[in-house]
């Protein structure tokens, strides 16, 4: 964890041309406030630090996140937040996907070379409803790979016993079956650590997000 409260993933970086980023919470930044007001207060600062990271000049796709198993594909012409999504996949050189959680679980799933991934919002529901297996298998067929081909990374999110469910567990067992064995989990819990994380069920709903990013980079 650097002093940005910036976090990266071996796994991922040792991918050639993608970038992984996952970005905690802002020190000293009150998001004690409704969803809406939360993310108009730390919106700038997500821009500042891609920026600052060296992101800030990629366009950024977003996915609306209603908790459930829907896919967009994002292409050079995307419109972004896209509609009634959770998971986004592309294999497009050059745009940021972008993915907010606060509990759930930011999940990337990346070929090993590096030709494609997708960025996914795996909470209770989501996982539930499979969205891990469905972004592997579109994955395959979009750049025609095999399970095996790919790196999945589970991010931090909460846990048992802060929860009652332990969804990222399941997201382990889901990507295992369906032929993945390049699976990471960090194995934190957001609940956890309030000083790090925001976390909307131990701060009761009034907190901020944290930003989950992807993005395959041009060739130099």
């Amino acid at each position: 964890m650097t002093p940005d409260f910036v976090e990266s993933f071996a796994a991922l970086d040792a991918i050639p041309h993608v970038d992984a980023k996952f970005f905690g919470r802002i020190p000293g930044l009150n998001v004690s406030v409704e969803r809406a007001e939360a993310m108009q207060r730390i919106g700038p600062y997500h821009l500042q630090l891609l920026e600052r990271y060296g992101l800030g000049h990629f366009p950024m796709a977003t996915a609306e996140q209603v908790h459930g198993n829907r896919l967009s594909l994002v292409t050079s012409g995307f419109t972004s937040p896209a509609t009634g999504a959770d998971g986004l996949i592309t294999d497009c050189k050059g745009i940021t996907l972008g993915i907010y959680v606060a509990d759930c679980a930011p999940v990337w799933v990346v070929a090993r070379d590096g030709s494609a991934g997708a960025l996914l919002h795996s909470g209770k529901k989501g996982t539930e409803l499979g969205i891990v297996p469905g972004a592997i298998r579109e994955l395959c067929r979009l750049r025609d790979l095999i399970p095996n081909d790919l790196v999945v990374v589970i991010g931090p999110c909460i846990r048992t016993p802060c929860y009652e469910v332990d969804f990222a567990a399941e997201i382990r067992h889901q990507a295992l079956a369906t032929g993945v064995r390049k699976i990471h989990d960090q194995m934190t819990c957001t609940a956890c650590h309030p000083e790090l994380y925001y976390s909307y069920r131990k701060e009761l709903g009034l907190t901020g997000r944290m930003l989950a990013t992807l993005t395959l980079l041009p060739a130099a």
